[in-house]
């Protein structure tokens, strides 16, 4: 007779209700689980419950965690103005309180807004006619990108003509006004040239500096040679530093009226020329007419700071020839100091330029300082068309950059264990060694370059053949001592051409 299959009532409820609290438990133990690895993983003690709440949890770190970038309301704003308008040609008005009323409706940009910063840059919609011009251009935007990310700004690479009419200098002022619009976040945008790199990765614009007398416009110059020796290179529009503000604004339609784009653009011109005696050519540019404004009115200076205290851009030709001694002063400190050679992540570079800090202040700034020049700028090389100033040779120019962006580079290599060892040669890379620089020259392996025949000689004595060159030539790092040769091997370096790179120790001799 086969079993039945029918319980009775007390012991199917039992069942069920054992069945339930079972499912419960499990339940309650997945959620626990599951919300205990998303506290431990998500939780920041500086973030408001509120901000928690409201923010989307993102697989990717943004600098500022409580910057919610994807929160945004159907509140109207200056967005919403169909009247609106980008163009330098259409001016804007009641900006500030319009800047306000958006920082209002989006919270979680409010703080910090004061020290926010975007980088723009950009250059022509059209390839180089330059052979190399495209690949300098390149090297000099990864430069701006690597200064960026060390100090957390946004940056913003245009090349395209905001105006059919705003071109060549002219061209930047357009894309400055479309950046305030477009980031309403940002109290400063900073307009630097395509021809300019950062020189001094460590050092941050030093904002509350300018904050402090209410400044508006920074750029690199000197009233002297304004009013009184009326110079139009009496400073240099190249790079610029300018408060997301209604004056702004309102200073830059007054600007662009000198441009292309106006009907008296000639005019311009001849009023230039006849106040600055020295401008070479016979078209209004964006330089001649800045410094016209500030002469014809000095009462702007209190909105414009000429900033001569540092090299917030400099002459390329006076900077270039102190990078080697600025490199054996600051390995000199780094010998003395071993907090500052300690090895560290990237985004913590700012408290290493903090630490720095007190090393440099005997070496003064600006013209003659032996302090990293902040901006080195290549005025009148022209690396995109070629049609450099005839006053200087292309080769000049051309491996000046070379130099200067190794220099750059080695700053920010450093902090990924490499160096370029020859500020001339952008294809080889050494790895650094542990306590880098202190364990060197007089005592390390360090990279040379040797030119390698087809039959290397057992005995070594290629080392001795003066068809070598100067064995001491290539490493700045040895300072003219001759090395002690005690013996040498192939190092990890990548070769370059017929030149491979050995490591040598080396000794005082």
């Amino acid at each position: 007779m086969a079993k039945s299959s029918v319980r009775t009532k007390p012991s199917s409820c039992f069942s069920d209700g054992s069945l339930y609290l079972g499912a419960a438990l499990l339940a309650f133990l997945l959620v626990w689980s599951l919300w205990s690895y998303a506290l431990s993983h998500n939780f920041d003690p500086k973030t408001s419950a509120k901000s928690v709440a409201n923010t989307h949890v993102h697989e990717c770190v943004q600098e500022n965690p409580e910057v919610n970038l994807h929160y945004d309301p159907p509140d109207q704003t200056f967005y919403d103005d169909q009247e609106l308008s980008y163009s330098i040609e259409k001016p804007i008005k009641n900006w500030d309180e319009k800047r306000k009323e958006w920082l209002k409706h989006h919270p979680s940009f409010a703080p910090g807004a004061r020290d926010r910063v975007v980088l723009v840059t950009g250059s022509q919609p059209k390839p180089c006619k330059n052979p190399i011009g495209d690949h300098l251009l390149l090297r000099f935007f990864k430069n701006k990108v690597d200064y960026c990310r060390i100090h957390g700004y946004d940056i913003f690479y245009n090349n395209v003509l905001l105006h059919p009419k705003m071109h060549s200098y002219w061209a930047k002022l357009p894309v400055v006004k479309a950046a305030m619009l477009a980031h309403p976040e940002a109290e400063w945008i900073w307009w630097v040239d395509s021809d300019a790199m950062f020189t001094d990765m460590e050092y941050k614009l030093p904002l509350q500096r300018y904050d402090y007398k209410k400044h508006n416009l920074i750029v690199h110059g000197w009233e002297k040679l304004i009013y009184e020796k009326k110079s139009w290179t009496a400073l240099n529009a190249g790079v610029f530093l300018i408060r997301n503000c209604q004056w702004s604004m309102d200073f830059m339609e007054k600007w662009s009226g000198m441009g292309p784009m106006s009907s008296e653009y000639e005019k311009w011109g001849g009023i230039q020329r006849s106040v600055f005696k020295d401008k070479l050519f016979p078209e209004s540019d964006d330089q001649s007419g800045l410094t016209y404004l500030l002469y014809k009115d000095k009462s702007l200076t209190e909105k414009i700071y000429l900033e001569g205290e540092y090299y917030f851009e400099g002459y390329w030709a006076d900077i270039l020839p102190t990078y080697d001694n600025i490199t054996e002063k600051y390995t000199e400190l780094e010998k003395e100091d071993g907090k500052l050679r300690r090895r560290h992540a990237e985004k913590v570079s700012e408290q290493y330029g903090v630490f720095r800090e007190p090393h440099l202040r005997e070496a003064g700034n600006g013209k003659g300082s032996w302090r990293r020049p902040f901006i080195t700028h290549f005025t009148g090389c022209q690396p995109c068309s070629g049609d450099h100033n005839q006053m200087y040779e292309g080769e000049t120019c051309w491996n000046g950059m070379v130099k200067a962006l190794n220099f750059a580079d080695n700053q920010v290599l450093r902090k990924y264990g490499f160096v370029h060892p020859d500020l001339l040669d952008s294809n080889t890379v050494t790895e650094t060694s542990f306590d880098y620089p202190d364990d060197g020259p007089w005592q390390s392996e360090l990279t040379l370059m040797i030119p390698i025949p087809k039959s290397f000689p057992a005995d070594h004595s290629i080392l001795e053949d003066s068809s070598c060159g100067s064995l001491t030539h290539a490493n700045p790092l040895l300072n003219g001592r001759k090395p002690y040769l005690g013996w040498f091997k192939p190092s990890i370096l990548v070769p370059s051409g017929d030149v491979a790179a050995y490591s040598l120790l080396a000794r005082d001799g």
